[in-house]
């Protein structure tokens, strides 16, 4: 058969942009989950940071809890790891680093640190990390492709979650030059996982030793990043002074940050001593989050003597979620009516009166206040009618029309209808009420609230009361850090109290929060134990999205089926972000998109 001309001119055009996009990659300075990174080549910094901030000073945080850790890497010890190493939320990475360093000005981009260029073909079946030259640890040794192989052998082998699992996805790494490690990615990756990857740590092999690793947690580290650990007295404080020769001050990523010459962590046992340490000046910056606080307790001299600064945040990002978490595990939470009763008592109206004078709003959605990503007040579009079609059983009616909003009582602390409506979900699991007890099978609906402090318990006491009124017995216990974290991390509750933060581009977290494989892996965050078919579906096409618009439709799709689940009893939120910090303490005028960043903050002397 004969081939017109212009056919075969088209067919070998096709196959050089196949060519050109498959086989030939360009390193690139960053890399974004959905297009192009924001930023250009010759960025000089983020856009949030200061490069001209003051590069002295000393800083003190103040947290509550205890810790007996120097290594965030173990299970056993990881949630008991002093603040700051690595990872952490608030903080930062002071101790080790990522290959490459996040933007939180984007939903998902990564640009350049210890590996200065990425590169990847159009599939994202493999990445290839250029290091930067001069990245070196804090003992002066270089960082090599064999540190970032070792790394990931030995998270593999001794590692916590999610690192443990990374390899899982990974067909081989290899060095591949004197500075380039690369990755070649199985049929098990997807398009997020090279960023995963960027986003992963890198420890020293000269330091760390694969058989005594687990026996490292108290033991002084070497890492890569700005900070090294001058002092520790365990359970009370920790100590990082800058370290002088740390490699990436001047790189366009670091410049603004890490504007600190020392940072002093101490611990508290409790909210209240927190608090009143922060009024005396035992510490600096005090995040606050509850409104009735921030308005009223907020009358020590030093505020009223401009030596403590109240200061007003917003970001573009959606709102965690705060809420109690049902354990499904538990047989007593496994059918999804009982959780939807039990949740129906929760009376938002009458706590946020009674306790908060109104100024909460409830939380209904796992991405609310995201107009892109949450299914609240939004029917579903074409996208994620194909996505739900063969879970349609999954959705409720009310969350798959937009219609869907959390159980809103009369406030007055005994909404009878609300008590009716919740009695009948009942009955329709099964359950009736005797002699003033709901039961099944001769056993009263009993379970635990497992709390960490005053203010949950607060919320739990409230709830205990309504659940009451239907003759379920709710106890209510409030545990120390260690047990909190201990109990959570085994799943060792019938329901606890939790926070999953949210973000524009949510990931393979959800993997570890929702997902079947996460269900009975100790350290994960799956606090309900969800292990469910169609959100497993929901997670993989939102990381195997190529477009912006299939994934929002696949986070949506995935919001639907967890609200209708009802795995969680939402709180509530504020829509803005409060901190009172001591007025040495200052901050850049632009506020990014995921909010303020405590990295680039400064301090005066």
């Amino acid at each position: 058969m004969r081939i017109p001309v212009r056919q075969w001119l088209g067919m070998l055009a096709a196959a050089a942009m196949v060519v050109s996009t498959h086989a030939i990659a360009e390193p690139m300075h960053g890399i974004a989950m959905h297009g192009q990174p924001a930023l250009p080549t010759d960025y000089t910094h983020f856009p949030y940071a200061n490069p001209d901030a003051p590069q002295d000073g000393e800083l003190t945080y103040g947290v509550r809890g205890i810790f007996d850790s120097l290594n965030p890497f173990l299970l056993k010890s990881f949630r008991n790891t002093a603040r700051g190493m690595w990872g952490d939320p608030e903080y930062g990475n002071l101790v080790y680093e990522p290959l490459m360093q996040r933007s939180r000005d984007e939903p998902f981009s990564m640009y350049g640190l210890i590996a200065e260029k990425i590169e990847t073909d159009t599939e994202r079946t493999w990445a290839e990390f250029t290091l930067n030259p001069n990245a070196h640890w804090s003992d002066g040794k270089h960082i090599t492709p064999e540190d970032v192989i070792f790394t990931f052998e030995l998270m593999t082998e001794k590692g916590r979650p999610p690192y443990n699992r990374r390899m899982d996805r990974i067909e081989k790494i290899e060095k591949t030059g004197e500075h380039k490690v690369k990755f070649t990615f199985n049929d098990k990756s997807d398009r997020e996982f090279p960023l995963i990857v960027a986003l992963s740590p890198v420890l020293p092999s000269h330091v760390f030793d694969p058989e005594t690793f687990e026996n490292t947690a108290t033991d002084m580290p070497v890492g890569s990043g700005p900070y090294l650990v001058e002092s520790v007295d365990f359970g009370n404080r920790i100590v990082y002074r800058r370290d002088p020769d740390y490699w990436g001050k001047d790189i366009p990523s670091q410049r603004g940050f890490n504007n600190y010459e020392t940072i002093t962590v101490e611990y508290f046992r409790d909210q209240t001593a927190l608090f009143e340490a922060f009024k005396k000046g035992i510490f600096d910056i005090y995040p606050e989050g509850d409104p009735v606080k921030w308005e009223t307790a907020y009358d020590f001299p030093a505020v009223k003597e401009g030596k403590v600064v109240k200061s007003v945040f917003t970001s573009g990002a959606p709102v965690s979620m705060n809420g109690f978490f049902f354990n499904t595990r538990r047989e007593k939470f496994a059918d999804p009516k009982v959780r939807e009763a039990l949740s129906m008592l929760f009376d938002f109206e009458w706590i946020n009166a009674n306790l908060f004078s109104n100024r909460y709003t409830r939380t209904g959605s796992f991405w609310q206040n995201s107009e892109e990503l949450s299914a609240l007040g939004r029917p579903a579009d074409e996208i994620e009618k194909k996505l739900l079609a063969p879970y349609m059983d999954r959705v409720q009616p009310d969350v798959m029309d937009g219609t869907y909003e959390p159980t809103k009582t009369d406030g007055s602390g005994r909404d009878r209808a609300i008590l009716r409506e919740a009695l009948k979900k009942f009955g329709e699991a099964g359950y009736s009420i005797e002699d003033g007890k709901l039961v099944k099978d001769d056993q009263q609906l009993s379970f635990e609230i497992m709390t960490s402090n005053q203010d949950e318990e607060k919320m739990a006491l409230a709830y205990q009361r309504t659940a009451s009124a239907l003759g379920i017995d709710v106890a209510v216990r409030t545990v120390d850090d260690a047990q909190f974290q201990k109990r959570r991390q085994t799943w060792d509750y019938d329901m606890t109290a939790a926070q999953l933060s949210a973000s524009l581009s949510p990931g393979a977290e959800q993997v570890w929060r929702w997902d079947t494989r996460s269900r009975d892996v100790e350290g994960t965050f799956n606090y309900a134990g969800a292990a469910d078919p169609a959100i497993d579906a929901m997670i993989d096409a939102m990381l195997n999205a190529r477009e912006r618009d299939e994934f929002a439709a696949a986070v949506r799709a995935l919001d639907r089926i967890l609200i209708s689940g009802h795995y969680v009893i939402p709180l509530y939120h504020i829509g803005e972000s409060w901190v009172a910090h001591w007025a040495k303490v200052k901050y850049p005028e632009y506020t990014p998109l995921y909010g303020y960043q405590l990295p680039v903050w400064w301090a005066e002397k």
